[in-house]
């Protein structure tokens, strides 16, 4: 497998995720089914939580606290264990964006271990990755990746698994600057803003993966080694197979683009190069006139 790499002696250790669950019940209690599996990956870039429809129900309450990632003090750690990636990643993403918008706020990385609440739901290893906006948290449970790499043929490596959480973070930021309050949801359809919403998160993820060789640790040590060719080609593996028309056609459905959400496997994996090759100011995905989205 080709191996987005962390720098060995990158200091990972000051990261603030949490791992948290194992109180709340798995959804659908076992295996998860196909229809499952396309709720998820429906879900798995949005704030939303469809856990209904794959059975139980929101809890009252979100959980807070959590406990720290264990053995992840350096990018050796980070290296060998998905928990640990994504929390040493976290640092990444946070301070490339602490560097491009005034006022950046770091979201909690919440590490779910089975299943745990938040305001916008259950996360678990059913509901897949989401971005909370009343909670400023991103989700994520590292077993979404296995179910990427087992139903949708795509490998999911470990620069896969960064492009979701940058994704997420995406999310954030779109909540800090007011995108989300600008542009509610106005229903689906190809270039409705639930489209364009997920498809500017793309963009902003493929503008971090183009600089995730930049940020450094409080040694001035990179975190990452610059990504090759082929972690590129893995990461854009991820995207097209969210998209909307792919997870239809997976599905056994018709694909119907009127009933989009979050955009077509060309639209996400062009929006991703957008991002990478010119960078968060060209991911104004709002002002695009929809034939051109």
């Amino acid at each position: 497998m080709t191996v987005v790499t962390f720098n060995d002696n990158a200091r990972v250790g000051g990261n603030t995720a949490k791992r948290r669950g194992g109180t709340v019940a798995a959804i659908g209690g076992g295996t998860v089914g196909l229809g499952a599996i396309v709720v998820l990956l429906i879900q798995a870039f949005t704030g939303a939580d469809l856990s209904g429809l794959v059975g139980g129900g929101a809890p009252a309450s979100p959980q807070t606290g959590g406990e720290q990632i264990a053995s992840c003090e350096t990018g050796q750690d980070a290296n060998r264990d998905d928990a640990c990636r994504l929390a040493a990643a976290s640092l990444n993403i946070d301070q490339f964006w602490a560097e491009r918008l005034d006022g950046y706020r770091e979201p909690q990385l919440i590490i779910v271990d089975r299943a745990t609440s938040s305001s916008c739901g259950t996360a678990s290893n059913s509901t897949g990755p989401f971005y909370c906006p009343p909670d400023e948290a991103v989700f994520v449970d590292p077993t979404f990746f296995s179910i990427l790499r087992d139903q949708f043929d795509t490998t999911a490596g470990p620069l896969a698994q960064l492009y979701v959480l940058a994704h997420e973070y995406g999310h954030h930021v779109q909540n800090l600057t007011g995108v989300m309050q600008q542009y509610p949801n106005n229903g689906t359809g190809p270039d409705s803003n639930g489209v364009r919403t997920e498809l500017q998160a793309d963009c902003y993820a493929g503008a971090w993966v183009a600089a995730a060789g930049e940020q450094v640790d409080e040694n001035g040590t990179p975190y990452l080694q610059p990504p090759t060719a082929q972690q590129i080609t893995d990461a854009l593996s991820a995207a097209a197979a969210v998209g909307d028309d792919h997870i239809q056609a997976e599905s056994g459905g018709v694909v119907n683009p009127e009933s989009f959400t979050h955009g077509s496997s060309e639209q996400r994996t062009r929006w991703f190069d957008v991002g990478y090759d010119t960078g968060v100011n060209a991911c104004d995905t709002f002002s695009v006139p929809g034939q051109n989205l």
